[in-house]
């Protein structure tokens, strides 16, 4: 008959994680890409259709009024912004991409590997990043971070989210 110890901790069966379990993190690189990428169909979607307007329709209109360049710039301006806005809420909310990260292959996710909400993307990783980045060479910091083991920026941290391969 075995001796059992009474004062021994509890026992458990755990079953061991597969290691597929997770997804492998997004290299630097593409993350780099993403971040520059998303910039450049930002700047093309709204900052292009702004500059336009503005390069040619700073001349008043001969009778005093409103230029016609000014008014169809800044409406397309405004699709712009709104198709942007809308394609980076529906892949965001969808599956954690902006709208390069979904070209290049790579989503936002929980630390834990569980999808990560449109509001702690939004709230922790863009509008709190943005509020520190007023912070002088924060930014600076918050892209050095990419270079550690988790290869994590200090705006995941903060998120407690992570970039991996989708």
């Amino acid at each position: 008959m075995p001796i059992t110890n009474l004062y021994a901790p509890p026992g458990a069966i755990v079953a061991d994680i597969a290691a597929d379990a997770f997804a492998e993190g997004a290299g630097r690189g593409a993350r780099l890409g993403a971040t520059i990428l998303d910039g450049i169909i930002f700047g093309a979607m709204v900052y292009l259709p702004l500059l336009v307007t503005v390069g040619f329709g700073t001349d008043a209109a001969a009778d005093g009024g409103t230029n016609p360049v000014v008014v169809v710039g800044g409406l397309f301006t405004l699709a712009g912004l709104i198709a942007w806005s809308w394609l980076t809420i529906k892949y965001v909310a969808r599956n954690g991409q902006s709208i390069a990260k979904k070209l290049l292959h790579i989503k936002v996710v929980r630390r834990d590997g569980s999808p990560a909400s449109v509001s702690r993307i939004f709230w922790l990783r863009n509008v709190v990043n943005g509020l520190l980045g007023m912070i002088p060479i924060y930014g600076i910091v918050d892209a050095l971070f990419i270079f550690g083991e988790s290869r994590q920026c200090l705006h995941d941290k903060i998120a407690d989210t992570m970039v991996v391969k989708d």
